[in-house]
């Protein structure tokens, strides 16, 4: 056996995958149970032939295995295996949850203007304008504003550009700063029920006892990785064990739990006395007389109060049911609570959004953008960014567009109005569910196919009236119907290139090899 420190390990990683490995990266492997903790008085030490057998088993040997489950012909360039998750959410990226985004650095790699071994055309130059059509979270635009470009997104979901708004937004720091700090006094001073802090402390303490009886730690999470545990039984054995003491503790402090109507997302998904937190946080907003800082504070408290669902850490991206009671957590492996209060949560996400907005500000060049809510068949674009960005609008006519990256929806994969429900129930938003291309409900069969095909072609012949005579578009899709052809062909475009590019970072359970592919169309 030989044992290292964290440290050592993390020297010994680097030089053995010929890339920076990070104390942090170490501590993680130990604390999910990928590799064994060893050392006491809490000096935690690490076995390196362990560690060795976890980079041969699975990372050392990822690029070759995915290849021979997608084809030899993937971009293991585009896969950007080197990132950590720091990386992918990097500063304003990470203000709000958004299911099916790609990451900023794929962006970054076909708008910068940068050459190397594999990529030596440049696409887009400092000036030009560039489109997203299917703006979603606002990831081209933000990367535009760092790449020195000029950029416009549209979307049909009036939330999705209030997310994408907030990102490129520039504050006046000093008083985003002061406005923040007013609502987190504001929740600090508002107690509907003292009870909750007593019941939540005292169930704070009876679950330490039991996780640390029964869940040790990354010793736990390694016999569960290694097979000596049947996760499954075990933990349903310990979950029903540590309800009753639950159950004794509502009643002690006679917690409501439930709220009294069930009409709404808002009424179904949250705990009482969060609930009336929420209320109370956002009547504060509301007075914020800045239209920007209101903005920004409310996308703070959705992002909040997604958090906050009454449901289980590992099914946040997919509700299930509503979780009123402890459980076993597959996330954090032990038993964990719902959610009794919004206080720790906004305290975190506040500060966190403020600290983001500063670190893109220093990052963002002085270029315009426009965020426009619109259908994006029939939008007219220069009329919206004349009234909404007059100096852009000049830019526009005289240069045109250079062409677009963007991600479309894919074929009955995703509600995007659906997974933000919270945040249409809190902010009185109109869904516009009906107009979603490739929706979930519609499904994948095939009149869903063509009704896609038509979609995506509509939006292109519309939005190719602004292009400038050689545009780029770049399309990222995971086109496994194959419609991709068509929607060139249709659009009066065609396909000069395809990057297939490994999927690496996913936040769902399945971890199956995964790939999508970049279209470059360019007019014919």
């Amino acid at each position: 056996m030989n044992l290292v420190t964290i440290s050592e390990a993390s020297k010994w990683a680097t030089n053995f995958l010929e890339k920076e490995v990070l104390p942090t990266n170490i501590s993680y492997l130990v604390q999910y149970g990928k590799v064994k903790k060893h050392g006491e008085n809490g000096s935690t030490m690490v076995d390196l032939s362990d560690l060795k057998k976890y980079y041969d088993s699975y990372n050392g040997k990822r690029e070759i295995n995915w290849k021979k489950n997608l084809g030899y012909d993937l971009n293991w360039t585009l896969s950007f295996d080197n990132l950590r998750e720091v990386d992918t959410t990097k500063h304003v990226h990470r203000l709000h949850p958004y299911k099916g985004k790609y990451i900023p650095q794929l962006v970054e790699y076909f708008i910068d203007g940068h050459t190397d071994d594999f990529k030596k055309e440049v696409y887009f130059k400092k000036g030009d304008i560039i489109l997203d059509p299917f703006l979603g979270s606002g990831t081209t635009i933000i990367q535009s504003i760092e790449a020195d470009i000029h950029s416009i997104g549209i979307d049909v979901s009036e939330f999705n550009c209030m997310i994408s708004s907030c990102k490129a937004t520039h504050y006046n720091d000093e008083s985003l700063q002061k406005a923040i700090k007013k609502l987190i006094s504001s929740l600090d001073s508002f107690e509907y029920d003292n009870k909750i802090k007593e019941f939540e402390t005292e169930l704070l303490e009876e679950l330490a006892k039991f996780n640390n009886k029964y869940f040790f730690g990354s010793d736990f999470k390694y016999k569960i990785n290694q097979g000596d545990i049947n996760e499954k039984k075990f933990s349903t054995d310990k979950e029903k064990e540590f309800l009753p003491i639950y159950q004794k503790l509502l009643k002690k402090y006679s917690i409501k739990i439930k709220q009294d109507r069930s009409d709404s997302f808002l009424d179904i998904w949250f705990m009482n006395n969060v609930r009336l937190e929420i209320n109370h946080v956002f009547e504060t907003i509301k007075q914020e007389k800045d239209v920007k800082t209101r903005r920004i504070l409310a996308l703070i408290l959705s992002r909040t109060i997604r958090s906050c669902r009454a449901t289980t850490h590992s099914d946040l991206a997919t509700l299930k049911e509503p979780q009123l009671t402890t459980y076993y957590c597959y996330k954090h492996k032990k038993i964990c609570k719902p959610l009794f209060s919004i206080k720790t949560m906004l305290n975190r996400y506040a500060f966190d959004t403020l600290n983001r907005v500063r670190e893109f500000d220093k990052l963002r060049k002085p270029v315009y953008y426009s965020v426009i809510t619109g259908d994006s068949r029939i939008v007219d674009i220069l009329e919206k960014v004349e009234k909404q960005n007059p100096e852009l609008s000049k830019i526009l006519q005289k240069q045109k567009i250079a062409g677009i990256f963007c991600s479309p929806p894919y074929v009955g994969q995703i509600d995007y109005h659906e997974q933000h429900a919270y945040a249409y129930d809190l902010l009185g938003f109109k869904r516009k569910d009906e107009l979603e291309i490739g929706s979930l409900y519609k499904g994948q069969g095939i009149e869903a196919r063509r009704s896609y095909i038509e979609g995506i072609t509509n939006v292109l012949n519309n939005c190719k009236k602004y292009f400038k005579k050689d545009y780029n578009v770049f399309l990222v899709a995971n086109d496994k119907f194959n419609l991709y052809p068509e929607i060139a062909e249709k659009s009066g475009m065609k396909i000069v290139n395809q990057f297939k590019r490994p999927v690496l970072n996913r936040t769902e359970r399945d971890r199956n090899p995964y790939s999508e592919i970049i279209f470059h169309f360019k007019g014919i």
